[in-house]
């Protein structure tokens, strides 16, 4: 398990930073990861690449969690979901933006439903390919690249202000 976490540790370590909002939460995302890694590592197939495996566990963790965030009886005290979505809107995103001038489109991103969000930083920012992103999430290839497309329109549609960004 050393040499996993010393080669992919970095990357999963970068991939919870994108997903969570605080460092914090990232830390306990990563840590949760490794553990369920480590204790499901005689399921894992050495045929197939461990990175999409670990992306998996490690974006499976972060949905259960927040599903266990939307049943609390804090969160359930918004009285409608469009309260909830301006809340996680609103929520200070203390991950680092990178230039300036892409602020607005990482907020944009912030804003994205899960599963589109989701695809974005595994195709974008981890620089995963459809295939190998299709199967963290353990879904179609096809249904990623739809993901994707619904997410660029979205981002495109909200941004359109925007002069400068490519999509």
């Amino acid at each position: 398990m050393d040499t996993y976490i010393r080669q992919y540790g970095k990357r999963l370590y970068g991939l919870c930073r994108t997903l969570c909002a605080s460092p914090q939460d990232a830390e306990d995302l990563y840590q949760e990861t490794w553990l369920k890694a480590l204790a499901h590592l005689e399921q894992y197939d050495p045929a197939r690449e461990f990175e999409p495996w670990l992306t998996r566990i490690c974006v499976n963790t972060y949905r259960s969690t927040l599903r266990r965030l939307v049943r609390s009886p804090v969160w359930n005290r918004f009285s409608s979901n469009e309260e909830k979505d301006a809340a996680l809107a609103s929520a200070p995103a203390e991950a680092e933006m990178g230039e300036e001038t892409y602020a607005d489109l990482h907020q944009a991103i912030d804003r994205l439903p899960d599963k589109l969000r989701t695809a974005v930083i595994l195709f974008y920012f981890r620089d995963m390919d459809v295939a190998s992103a299709a199967q963290a999430l353990g879904i179609p290839a096809g249904t990623m690249k739809s993901r994707l497309n619904h997410a660029r329109k979205r981002l495109k549609e909200e941004l359109e202000h925007e002069t400068d960004l490519p999509f």
